[in-house]
């Protein structure tokens, strides 16, 4: 397992990119996301360890990061003022453009992934997503329709303007944001949603991640009850992630400091759990070119970067 210790930044959220297998970026924020401010982080993954690139300050916290999906160099990061963050790794200021328009913490940025979009998502603390054009550095749509806090935006991996959300309000959501409106509501735990994630290999199936410390699957086909159901977290589900190479396997990361695999079509879904953190587990994100490589990311100030042997059995 490679290490990087990120001295007095605890770590939210973490992705590999989609352009450099050994490229990793991390969101983090002092004192827990609480107060002072926040850097991300660009790390290179070698044979041995994991190594600082650059590091980008912000003067607030930072709760998510995505890369963008055309330009290898640039990321937009949510940071705890209401405001997200376009960097370049190649520009010597790092910074490009900060775009504001929430009025309270942004808790989850995406960059679609359909052929022929370039938008960036954001999901916040004020009840509402918004579409961004990252290019023009513009507000497409605001979406309104959740009654809690948004913590978990992700864009459909096959759907064009499609995105779901999750929110403190219980509820799992679709918006099409052509229509500018909410496609389907689905009360899918009576707890809040940290996190949701589409299966890469159907574009009906989606995983939700709650603080009731369950994991359940969801076919918009048939909301009325999950796929599956999967407990075994003690504490809550963080963030939960679809596995790029195999269609039933997900990971989660939670607030009881462990790192969870599972396939849901099995009638024992737990495959493997890690215990390599002292802390929250905050970030997680699948290598898309190194498969079965995993990378995760803690308020232990740790970024970690391994291959679970359940994954290396498959």
């Amino acid at each position: 397992m490679k290490s990087f210790k990120s001295s007095g930044r605890h770590g939210y959220a973490v992705e590999i990119s989609p352009f450099l297998a050994s490229t990793i970026a991390c969101a983090s924020s002092q004192y827990y996301g609480i107060a002072g401010c926040g850097a991300l982080f660009v790390l290179e993954q070698r044979e041995a360890d994991v190594s600082l690139v650059r590091s980008f300050d912000w003067n607030d916290g930072l709760f998510d990061v995505t890369w963008s999906e055309n330009n290898e160099h640039v990321l937009v990061t949510g940071g705890g003022d209401g405001s997200l963050q376009i960097w370049d790794t190649a520009n010597p200021q790092g910074l490009l453009q900060v775009l504001k328009g929430h009025t309270q913490e942004v808790y989850s940025v995406d960059w679609s992934q359909t052929r022929g979009e370039n938008l960036v998502v954001s999901g916040s603390w004020d009840h509402t997503a918004k579409v961004w054009d990252p290019e023009q550095c513009q507000l497409v749509s605001s979406l309104q329709g959740h009654e809690g806090v948004i913590y978990s935006t992700i864009w459909s991996p096959h759907i064009p303007a499609c995105f779901a959300s999750a929110s403190g309000d219980g509820t799992l959501r679709v918006w099409d944001v052509k229509a500018g409106s909410c496609r389907l509501a689905i009360p899918a735990h009576k707890a809040e949603i940290l996190s949701c994630d589409w299966c890469k290999y159907d574009q009906n199936i989606l995983v939700t991640g709650a603080v009731d410390c369950s994991l359940r699957v969801w076919d918009l086909r048939n909301v009325r009850h999950p796929v599956a159901q999967m407990m075994g977290h003690s504490y809550a589900i963080r963030r939960v992630k679809f596995c790029p190479f195999y269609k039933t396997v997900l990971a989660s990361c939670s607030y009881d400091f462990t790192v969870r695999f599972w396939d849901y079509s099995k009638n024992q879904p737990l495959l493997e759990t890690l215990e390599h953190h002292s802390e929250f587990v905050c970030g997680l994100d699948f290598n898309l070119h190194i498969p079965n490589q995993v990378v995760d990311c803690s308020w232990d100030e740790t970024v970690k970067v391994f291959t679970p042997s359940c994954l290396a059995a498959l």
